[in-house]
Parts: C-alpha cells; sequence; structure tokens
C-alpha cells in the first residue's frame, strides 16, 4: 500500500522530531556539560548548549526566537496541509518541506520546554530529567542542546603567516543536532533541486486562496 503524501510528511516529522529527542535526552542525561566522547578522529560527541539558531548562532532575543520558531513551525504544517493533496508536488519537494519543518520543531521543543524538565548541575554531574526542585529556568527560556562534531581535517598554520601564524585550525568547527542536520539537508536539496518549484507552489496557493475570497 502506497503512503499518502499526508502520511509521508507526517512520519518523517515525528520520526526526526523522536531520533533528536531522545538523542538529546540521553546526551543530557549522560555527558557533563563540555564532555565530549571520541568515536572517530573526525567524528565526536560534544556536549554544548546554546540560546540561538541552528549551529550554536546567536541572534536577538531568546524570546523573540522561540516565537519565531513556533510561527515559523506553524507555518510550515499549514503549508504542508495545503499541497498535500496536490498532484503536481513532487514527493521530493514535501520531505524537503517536512525535514525543514521537524528541524524548525526539534530545537522549539528545546526552547520551550527544557528550562523546566532539567536541571543544571555544577561539574562534573550530569543533568536529571524532572528533577524534584525544578528546572535550572523558566517556560521558553531553555537552551538547544548540541552533540554532533565533525573535525574534518586541522592543521597549525606556519609561524611566518601574518595574523594567524602558529593558530590551530580546525576545518567545521559547528557543533549541531539531529534537528539542525535535517533542515539544513532539507534546505539544501530544496535550493538546489526544487527551489523554482517552491516559488511556483507559492505562488499557485496564494492565487487559489485569492479567488477562494473572491467566490464568497
Amino acid at each position: 500500500m502506497k503512503l499518502s503524501k499526508g502520511w509521508l510528511a507526517t512520519i518523517i516529522i515525528v520520526a526526526v522530531i523522536l531520533i533528536d529527542q531522545i538523542m538529546k535526552i540521553w546526551v543530557k542525561t549522560n555527558f557533563f556539560y563540555g564532555e565530549e566522547y571520541t568515536i572517530t578522529d573526525w567524528f565526536r560527541l560534544y556536549f554544548i548548549e546554546n540560546n540561538g539558531m541552528a549551529f550554536g548562532f546567536e541572534f536577538g532575543s531568546k524570546l523573540v526566537l522561540t516565537w519565531f520558531r513556533i510561527i515559523a513551525v506553524g507555518l510550515f504544517i499549514y503549508y504542508i496541509y495545503k499541497i498535500k493533496s496536490r498532484n503536481d508536488i513532487k514527493t521530493g519537494f514535501l520531505v524537503c518541506i517536512s525535514l525543514i519543518t521537524a528541524g524548525a520543531a526539534g530545537n522549539v521543543i528545546d526552547c520551550i520546554f527544557y528550562g523546566l524538565i532539567f536541571n543544571a548541575p555544577a561539574f562534573p554531574q550530569t543533568a536529571t530529567l524532572f528533577p524534584p526542585d525544578g528546572g535550572y529556568g523558566t517556560i521558553f527560556n531553555g537552551r538547544v542542546v548540541d552533540m554532533l562534531y565533525f573535525p574534518l581535517v586541522e592543521w597549525d598554520w606556519p609561524e611566518w603567516l601574518p595574523y594567524i601564524g602558529g593558530n590551530h585550525f580546525v576545518f567545521f568547527q559547528p557543533i549541531f543536532n539531529i534537528a539542525d542536520a535535517a533542515l539544513s539537508v532539507g534546505v539544501i536539496v530544496m535550493i538546489l533541486f526544487y527551489s523554482k518549484h517552491l516559488s511556483g507552489n507559492a505562488l499557485r496557493i496564494n492565487t487559489e486562496e485569492n479567488t477562494d475570497t473572491d467566490n464568497d
């Protein structure tokens, strides 16, 4: 039995959010802040937290950022609902939108709830889920958990180079999570293969909604 596009989008979103949250909860309750576990030379688990957007970037007010994420997730879900039954929508395009939605939602959960359900113990203790004394913050003020670190290549710059001489360089230093990865993959694939498809479908939706309003 072939899955409908609506069910496919639902499964992708739920699966990404579950995997993302399971990974975050496991890391937060088993790693102390700043702990690093080497899997290979180029892949490590490194537990950090941030208040900002994907890959640890900081951007404006924490509360504004959280509400922006909530609104964005709502708009993406609405968009999926509008296009899920249309025959001209390619499955790959819907997968991209679903990955972006799931990635945004995964980090929204951290921002809304993690300050309430986790404590922030002193080094080298690990956090407790649902601590009896309450969490480290308030609703909408949780920190996003990151742990995936891929230092693919690193070297020391020659001493004779101006400004950077003698410094240690690591290629690809961002530390991120499953939600960040899903969002990034969705955006990159969409830009590479579905950018025209996206603009065309957005225009079609606006036209249909305007037509319905005129008919009313």
